[in-house]
């Protein structure tokens, strides 16, 4: 049996899938230079590891503030002018770090970026939900996994390439200048990004397509930085905008089988960036990688990432989300365990192509999961617990990490992380 054609995109449509593909190419750039080597520069500069925690997590802080009430500001305006108008302002405020290298003493360097993350994910909160939504709203459910694929092939390739390219510039110009056009080469990323979601255009007074209870799957996540192998993973984040003024927090729904899901969910976020600090020190301090390794460590990353990307599908029709999801989760800890024995740069590169096989298994399964399990009467509230859940545990795991490795090293914590993210794939088997 043949599957049934796609019925072929209008020429409006077509318009925006060209400028979907723009934006992820321009954000691409961005992820593979600025949002790739930020936790490295800061690293660089003698940040210690409770300064990259809070790098870490502050966006996790700024989401947990903002989400809820952005999602309801986001309920009154057009979808597509506010995620062109919060991604202007979620790229300004990348401009200051492109001078930053020049513009302050090193010692004052480490704060004032952990300022600008922290400014950053203000609009980064609101792009990543209006975005979410705006895409789901534009692109019709039957082409939906058609310009998922094609943005998700173009991101892995544009930020692997951006990566390479960053390192050759950091190795090849003194420091700290070399930052500087890492920095330049993001922000040129930012802009061209901007300049294509100005492009996508609102559907007039078309009705909207049918809301269809399944997940994107898009890797890019405005808004977001990357440590190690550590990603945010986001989750159904359009449905925080469908509840059209219900109350989204609803305690009742901790009381069924979602509870025990929800709390899988947050523990195994919170081992999931627990380590995430400690990355950049292990690679910079107690490895002595250069910038052009840790480049093709983020290269390999994103490669694999988007090799098993491609065989997710395949994989979930013949093993189902939950097992997809807990051999992904339990893969997850080779990327800790062997940094944590490493002499070298031949493991960090095998455990970056691990950790990218293991994260696009986790970004496919966890959503997946979450929406197959989630009530499907309720998703509203079901996404804003599973929001709540993924920023508590980005604020509470990096914090948590820099203790531990002040008593027992880093390394020792670095394993233990990775201990830690196996308990969390068994959770994610028993409860999710």
């Amino acid at each position: 049996m043949t599957a049934s054609p796609l019925s072929p995109p209008t020429p409006q449509q077509q318009a925006d899938f060209r400028a979907l593909y723009g934006d992820v190419f321009g954000y691409g750039l961005l992820a593979g230079s600025t949002l790739a080597f930020l936790g490295v520069y800061a690293t660089r500069l003698g940040a210690s590891a409770y300064q990259l925690a809070m790098l870490t997590a502050v966006p996790g802080l700024v989401n947990l503030g903002l989400s809820l009430p952005g999602a309801r500001w986001l309920e009154r305006r057009p979808l597509t002018r506010a995620t062109f108008v919060t991604a202007v302002w979620n790229r300004i405020f990348l401009l200051p770090l492109v001078v930053l290298p020049w513009a302050l003493p090193r010692a004052f360097q480490v704060w004032a970026t952990i300022a600008m993350v922290l400014v950053y994910s203000i609009p980064g909160t609101i792009i990543a939900i209006a975005f979410n939504a705006m895409f789901a709203d534009v692109v019709p459910p039957e082409w939906r996994s058609h310009v998922v694929g094609r943005r998700n092939a173009i991101m892995a390739v544009v930020t692997a390439a951006a990566a390479l390219l960053s390192g050759q510039i950091l190795d090849r110009l003194a420091f700290p200048s070399n930052y500087g056009v890492v920095f330049a080469l993001g922000a040129v990323g930012g802009g061209v990004s901007t300049y294509f979601l100005g492009r996508v255009r609102p559907g007039g007074h078309r009705p909207l397509p049918p809301r269809v209870a399944r997940p994107l799957l898009d890797e890019a996540r405005p808004g977001s930085l990357r440590f190690g192998d550590a990603l945010r993973t986001g989750g159904a984040l359009r449905f925080l905008v469908r509840a059209r003024g219900e109350a989204l927090l609803r305690f009742s729904l901790l009381k069924t089988s979602f509870g025990p899901l929800l709390f899988a969910y947050l523990a195994f976020y919170t081992v999931q960036y627990f380590p995430a600090p400690l990355f950049p020190i292990l690679w910079v301090r107690e490895l002595g990688l250069s910038d052009g390794l840790i480049s093709l460590g983020s290269t390999l990353f994103y490669l694999f990432m988007l090799l098993a990307s491609v065989m997710f599908a395949r994989l979930t029709r013949r093993h189902g989300n939950h097992r997809v999801l807990v051999a992904g989760a339990l893969l997850y800890s080779l990327y800790p365990l062997i940094l944590s024995y490493a002499q070298g740069f031949a493991p960090f590169l095998i455990a970056s192509a691990a950790g990218g096989i293991a994260l696009a298994l986790l970004s496919g399964g966890l959503v997946s999961r979450l929406m197959e399990r989630a009530p499907q009467d309720d998703l509203p509230t079901a996404m804003a617990f599973h929001n709540l859940a993924l920023n508590i545990g980005i604020l509470v795991g990096p914090l948590a990490s820099p203790i531990l490795a002040e008593w027992s090293g880093v390394r020792m914590a670095v394993l233990l992380a990775a201990g830690l993210r196996f308990v969390g794939g068994l959770l994610l088997w028993r409860w999710g």
